[in-house]
């Protein structure tokens, strides 16, 4: 018995030493945005762009979690642990979702946001896996963007946990 439980120790280590470290967003650049007609940071204008189309464009990460609303391992996405000042905006479409001064830190894997733009975000019913969620989508493209909860900080008490492939960052020293 302690043989097999020493292995599983063994098995575990080596797992958990094998995570991916996120990547840094600074020197990340969105090669999706270059190659889709359909991103601008100033148009709100509603998208209805089929799913076969935004396959040719986005990159297979982020498809899979826009469009198929899968989810990115936690405590591996680039914005999890990130505090810069700024705006995020959809990866997809580039509509603008959150300010950072809304981020805050929530231990969960994924970056959290105490308030969202309410003209960025809309909301879904989401029964999946058997649980009762509430989907956060893009506003303009439709865009999974992950799930809110009532358990967040004042002063709204939500947190909106988001995948980081999700959304795109602009410092304000990058504003211009």
């Amino acid at each position: 018995m302690k043989i097999i439980l020493s292995i599983l120790i063994i098995i575990s280590l080596q797992m958990c030493s094998q995570i991916k470290q996120p990547e840094n967003p600074k020197t990340m650049e969105n090669f999706t945005t270059k190659n889709n007609p359909y991103y601008s940071r100033t148009d709100r204008t509603k998208l209805s762009v089929p799913n076969s189309e935004w396959k040719k464009i986005l990159s297979p990460d982020l498809y899979a979690v826009a469009r198929e609303a899968d989810t990115e391992r936690p405590f591996t996405g680039k914005y999890n642990k990130f505090d810069e000042l700024g705006e995020y905006y959809c990866a997809v479409c580039g509509n603008h979702l959150f300010r950072s001064d809304s981020k805050f830190s929530s231990t969960c894997g994924w970056p959290s946001f105490f308030e969202a733009d309410k003209e960025g975000v809309a909301y879904n019913r989401d029964t999946k896996y058997g649980m009762e969620r509430i989907e956060v989508v893009c506003k303009r493209c439709d865009s999974h963007l992950g799930h809110v909860f009532n358990d967040g900080p004042p002063p709204t008490g939500t947190r909106y946990c988001m995948n980081s492939v999700s959304l795109e960052f602009v410092g304000d020293s990058e504003k211009k």
